[in-house]
């Protein structure tokens, strides 16, 4: 019996898809293997994006620059309600700690209540259950993708921001406890009064003279914080940098609150960041 006509081409549809299923789950596990796009050479600065409940997020990305010393600390920053990812890095945080790896996310269109009734700016969520906790899935979402690119210490995680970015990070160590080892808020004040929560390390820069986030209101935070750290009533000089004089008030529970306030207004002032990087690498959380 001779073969049927139609056997060749069976089996040439059969080595066609058999080549292709190859390429498609070769792909798939290239897919599964980076869970996020980046764009950048490895080791430089990276733009990094992610979906999110069907909504694009991204984020700056500043690589350790020091490797091979053991698992990096991770430093989180959060720009003000209208800025970017990329004006985070004027803050100068990298370059007084090349050892640290530094995320700066983006913020997405978010009312304000102070500047933006129209909610047209960039910002983030200021308490837990609002805009569906889209900020803290981000946070989620990239802290967990890091954990598999990155060489993390667990002990050494942080978290900064300005204005809306400084209330971001607030709300990150009342909704993420145990995770960070230090905060370091500028230019803000916790949506949420009352001294529940938990103790954690936090270094607090304010302006005196600030119009927008007023001093009285950050002082109410501060409080706050001075309860819930358990701290002692009179302060110690933790030094000056720049325009700015900073003060620590010890910690019976081993969180110390230092306040650094300086003349001006809402700004991000000179000497923030080498005192932010400085209490950053004071304070490393005791894990078992």
């Amino acid at each position: 019996m001779k073969p049927s006509p139609f056997i060749g081409v069976i089996n040439r549809t059969d080595a066609f898809l058999m080549k292709n299923s190859l390429v498609l789950l070769f792909v798939a596990a290239l897919l599964l293997a980076n869970p996020f796009d980046c764009w950048g050479a490895a080791g430089d600065r990276q733009q990094c994006q992610w979906t999110v409940d069907g909504e694009s997020r991204t984020a700056v990305i500043k690589p350790a620059e020091k490797t091979g010393v053991g698992p990096a600390p991770l430093v989180f920053g959060w720009h003000g309600h209208g800025g970017t990812a990329t004006g985070c890095e004027r803050w100068g945080l990298e370059a007084l700690w090349p050892e640290a790896i530094f995320v700066y996310a983006q913020g997405l269109p978010t009312l304000g209540r102070l500047t933006d009734p129209e909610g047209k700016k960039s910002g983030w969520q200021s308490q837990s259950g609002v805009m569906k906790n889209r900020d803290l899935k981000i946070f989620d979402t990239i802290l967990e993708d890091l954990r598999g690119k990155f060489s993390i210490d667990e002990k050494r995680i942080y978290s900064t921001g300005h204005s809306n970015g400084g209330g971001m990070t607030y709300l990150l160590a009342e909704q993420r406890p145990g995770v960070f080892a230090a905060i370091a808020p500028c230019a803000s004040a916790k949506l949420r009064r009352g001294a529940s929560g938990n103790p954690i390390p936090v270094l607090h820069v304010l302006g005196e003279n600030d119009p927008l986030v007023k001093p009285e209101w950050q002082y109410s935070t501060i409080e706050t914080v001075k309860q819930i750290n358990q701290c002692a009533r009179d302060p110690v000089s933790w030094g000056d940098s720049g325009a700015l004089s900073a003060l620590m008030y010890q910690s019976g529970n081993g969180s110390p609150l230092v306040v650094a306030t300086h003349r001006g207004g809402h700004e991000y002032p000179k000497g923030a960041a080498e005192l932010i990087v400085r209490f950053f690498k004071e304070q490393s959380l005791h894990k078992k």
